[in-house]
């Protein structure tokens, strides 16, 4: 059953996929054996798969096709923006951080959010995949998914591209910059 409330208008829905459309005939490096067709047939039977997209676009992530799953055949979908997504920053990690901080609270978390959005953050193997692709996150860092042993004990994850290197770091779950988002991942 599809959720009303998550289905662009046609005209909305035509709007977005002739941005996707351009972006990817821009970006064949990210894609170079897929066809822009085929892509949107998949988008067209998924209305709230582009629904999510509308948000990555609509919150500045500029996305486009990365790749596919090799097992599922999906279609991966990643924020290419050149800096981490404008209406994705000052968040903290997590819904549970963000219950934890009592002064100063951000006004949402990167994992609550996502959610909300129906895509999820990327884990630091996707994270350097991107950066493989596109270099992104010279000026501003992005939250990835942390393993639960060290967000047990209050810290959370987020990469960054300096000096020619993807950098991996480490801050507690519950701060938040100006310079710091989130990309998201959108299995089509």
């Amino acid at each position: 059953m599809t959720n009303t409330e998550n289905i662009l208008t046609e005209k909305q829905q035509t709007e977005l996929l002739n941005i996707l459309k351009t972006r990817f005939e821009t970006n064949m490096h990210r894609h170079p054996e897929l066809e822009w067709p085929t892509v949107q047939s998949k988008l067209e039977a998924q209305p709230e798969k582009v629904w999510s997209l509308h948000e990555m676009e609509r919150t500045g992530g500029e996305p486009d096709v990365i790749g596919v799953d090799g097992e599922t055949g999906a279609y991966m979908f990643c924020d290419c923006s050149p800096e981490s997504p404008t209406g994705r920053r000052s968040v903290c990690y997590d819904p549970a951080a963000l219950e934890a901080r009592k002064k100063n609270k951000p006004a949402h978390s990167a994992i609550g959010m996502a959610k909300e959005m129906g895509i999820e953050l990327l884990d630091e193997e996707q994270y350097r995949k991107l950066q493989q692709l596109e270099t992104v996150d010279k000026k501003t860092s992005s939250w990835i998914t942390t393993p639960s042993d060290i967000r047990k004990l209050g810290g959370a994850l987020f990469c960054d591209y300096r000096y020619a290197t993807v950098f991996v770091y480490h801050n507690g779950a519950d701060s938040y910059y100006a310079a710091r988002g989130f990309r998201g991942l959108l299995s089509v």
